[in-house]
């Protein structure tokens, strides 16, 4: 019989799409400190700057080249196709993964394309850039509105729902993430014990050690083929 699966994505799946990762030596934080542009203090004391920085990050998604990859192509085949339940943990704030067609995802660090309204927390559709005076769609409070991201300091979204996949897990499946922040680096020594863990990813990480099975190359060459032999596997 076969058994449910959690897979934990992060930055290095969407990098063939066109998009920067955030840890390399070239990517986000490189060029950006955390402490200005991505904790609650930041967006007190210079709100303009945070909401900039994100508009940017956005009118990255409107850019028509920016499409999902075979990667999280094959992720959304393998959730159609898998006999037990298929839960998809992403780091990622780019919805690539909804776009490519996978269901069952849960966005632990937010929406890009999602505002949060501070006065009511409604969470509505937002692909345009968030300026100072934009009203908020459900309750019309202007100026209240901000990304709808975790950010440094604050608790990841829907911590029980990914517990209790994880709890069920009898594979688990890292892609793409460096495995430095948490809680999301800590899942596989949660579940190593109960589960066949296997890390997905450019290169080893800090954590390769803790999975029974690692491979490393592109997420577009490797993500397809390991999909592939999952799927024969279960006839």
């Amino acid at each position: 019989m076969a058994p449910p699966i959690v897979i934990l994505t992060g930055a290095g799946i969407s990098r063939e799409s066109g998009l920067a990762t955030f840890r390399d030596a070239d990517g986000i934080w490189a060029r950006h400190r955390i402490e200005d542009v991505a904790t609650p203090q930041a967006f007190a004391r210079n709100p303009d700057l945070v909401q900039g920085f994100y508009n940017a990050r956005r009118a990255q998604l409107r850019d028509p080249t920016i499409q999902p990859n075979a990667a999280h192509h094959a992720l959304a085949r393998l959730e159609a196709k898998w006999p037990a339940p298929v839960t998809l943990v992403t780091q990622n704030i780019d919805g690539l993964h909804a776009r490519a067609g996978s269901r069952n995802v849960i966005a632990m660090h937010g929406e890009l394309q999602k505002a949060r309204c501070l006065a009511c927390s409604a969470v509505s559709i937002w692909e345009d850039d968030i300026t100072a005076h934009a009203a908020c769609p459900a309750c019309g409070a202007a100026g209240r509105l901000r990304p709808h991201v975790v950010w440094f300091g604050e608790i990841p979204l829907e911590m029980e729902r990914i517990e209790a996949a994880l709890d069920a897990c009898g594979i688990f499946i890292a892609i793409g993430t460096s495995g430095q922040v948490y809680p999301a680096a800590g899942f596989v020594q949660a579940v190593r014990r109960q589960a066949r863990c296997v890390e997905l990813n450019l290169e080893e990480t800090e954590g390769t050690a803790l999975f029974h099975e690692a491979q490393h190359g592109p997420a577009t060459q490797i993500v397809p083929a390991f999909v592939e032999r999952m799927l024969a596997s279960c006839g």
